[in-house]
């Protein structure tokens, strides 16, 4: 961390951003934001995108809304939700735009999790006797756990970058020396806070990814990896 910490002093060239506790308490607020964001989204998309995944119903009007929150600009909606409900007050407004730029990966990721599933597999397994609630977590949350990991990993990319606006309704977070760089034209700090951005994104991607992979069911691994010598043999 003290190498991080004084990379970023480094890039700054500034007293108030060298110290440690400075760098923690930008970094924490940037983490605590993108996770209240992403776990209320997440109470709001995966129950949707399930029964979604059950029914069909609903799928093209949930495609339409996710690629229509996708294309939103994160900046505009923030100002369009401070002057539409004018009873937030302006962090709540911030919250409520993150929550909404999360919520097309997780419902996407929640939806397409149980329509890959086999439906003879399912139907096996009430067969065999098991109740709801045993398909529910035995079967269907244990195989579409990969593309629901991955819906959350977008989500959580989106809103990780977008909360760097955060620091307009002092929010803080890592995008507190984008704006203050930005209002001092110091592009050496603008610079330097979105590299860190950038390297936090990159390294919950990864994190994300190794659960992604790992979630992925021994059988289903095994099989993959039979598909894939058939197929360097077939070539």
């Amino acid at each position: 961390m003290s190498l991080i910490s004084d990379a970023f002093g480094w890039i700054f060239a500034g007293e108030q951003w060298r110290g440690d506790d400075a760098l923690h308490l930008l970094l924490l607020e940037h983490l605590y934001l993108t996770a209240l964001a992403v776990l209320i989204a997440a109470v709001i998309a995966i129950p949707a995108g399930w029964a979604i995944g059950h029914t069909g119903r609903g799928r093209e009007f949930a495609v339409l809304l996710s690629g229509a929150a996708r294309a939103l600009p994160s900046f505009g909606l923030l100002i369009l939700l401070v002057l539409v409900f004018g009873v937030l007050h302006k962090p709540e407004a911030a919250i409520v735009t993150f929550v909404i730029l999360a919520i097309p990966s997780l419902l996407a990721g929640a939806y397409t999790g149980i329509e890959s599933i086999d439906r003879s597999i399912i139907d096996a397994a009430r067969a065999v006797g098991m109740s709801p609630r045993q398909v529910l977590w035995r079967v269907e949350v244990r195989l579409g756990l990969p593309l629901l990991i991955g819906g959350v990993r977008s989500a959580v990319l989106q809103v990780v970058a977008t909360v760097t606006i955060a620091a307009y309704v002092n929010l803080g977070g890592l995008g507190l020396p984008i704006i203050t760089g930005l209002s001092l034209r110091r592009y050496d700090m603008v610079l330097g806070g979105s590299l860190l951005v950038a390297a936090l994104a990159l390294i919950l991607d990864l994190l994300f990814g190794v659960a992604q992979r790992a979630a992925v069911p021994r059988g289903m691994r095994e099989l993959t990896h039979t598909d894939r010598r058939r197929t360097a043999a077939s070539t």
